[in-house]
């Protein structure tokens, strides 16, 4: 089967675009198993002269890396749940629900997390939670953009079904278990992987509202080390692959999911 010219150059286009996408994240990893000083080399190789785990080493030993691993991890993934269940619950009742008021707060949700940063941090002070686990969490128990996405994909749901399922007795809770959470599947794995994403690359907020720094998530560590370790670009690029490695693991074991939530909606049938 012979291709069109046209689906040729498209092909070789999306080849090219897909090389230099991964073209980067091979180099950060290369360079990590590069021995100390060889990335910093003009021009620099492409591939080590030897492979060493020694960057690795150094940074979950003398860097203790380990912890703010660790803490960037609790975050995460106690953030992606925590909004996994505020956006589906008020996603549905944004989208099926009466009650008084809903557009009005639902218009009022739309402003901009910034905003809302140095108010948020003020009340959290008074509470006690100023360098604490619970006050990076804080802003990942509920997402504004988590709630829009279910809100969108939840109107599609039948109202005869809703209905149905409530003339044969059952409650919002029983509803929204057994008929809405399984239609939101899809949706529901898009958001835990930008969720994620975000919490685990969230630099802004922990380094706001953190002092110590055996608390440091990992992205707010990585760049204390920048200052003390600005010419070990071995060792940077180490922390990086570090950094990078559980987002992708999570984007491949979801892949399916995600793009079938980003699909939601696009094609009526």
């Amino acid at each position: 089967m012979k291709l069109r010219p046209g689906a040729l150059i498209l092909n070789a286009v999306l080849i090219g675009g897909a090389f230099l996408t991964v073209a980067p994240l091979l180099w950060m990893l290369s360079a990590s198993l590069m021995p100390t000083g060889q990335a910093n080399t003009s021009p620099p190789p492409l591939l080590p002269s030897r492979v060493t785990f020694e960057h690795y080493v150094e940074l979950f030993t003398h860097l203790n890396l380990a912890q703010s691993f660790a803490n960037s991890l609790l975050v995460s993934v106690v953030g992606t749940l925590a909004t996994l269940v505020t956006s589906s619950m008020a996603g549905y009742a944004f989208a099926k629900l009466r009650f008084p008021g809903r557009e009005a707060l639902f218009t009022a949700m739309l402003v901009p997390a910034q905003v809302g940063m140095l108010p948020l941090f003020l009340m959290l002070k008074k509470l006690g939670l100023v360098n604490t686990y619970g006050g990076v969490l804080i802003p990942w128990l509920a997402s504004v953009f988590g709630i829009f996405l279910v809100r969108q994909v939840a109107q599609a749901i039948p109202e005869d079904l809703l209905n149905s399922a409530r003339l044969d007795g059952a409650g919002e809770w029983r509803i929204y278990r057994s008929i809405v959470l399984p239609n939101l599947g899809p949706v529901l794995a898009t958001l835990a992987v930008f969720v994620f994403m975000s919490s685990w690359n969230d630099f802004l907020w922990p380094l706001v509202i953190l002092s110590d720094d055996r608390r440091y998530t990992l992205p707010v560590a990585l760049a204390s080390l920048v200052g003390e370790h600005v010419q070990d670009t071995e060792l940077m690029m180490a922390g990086a692959v570090v950094t990078v490695l559980p987002v992708l693991a999570l984007f491949v074991v979801l892949q399916r999911w995600y793009i079938r939530g980003v699909m939601a909606g696009s094609v009526k049938g």
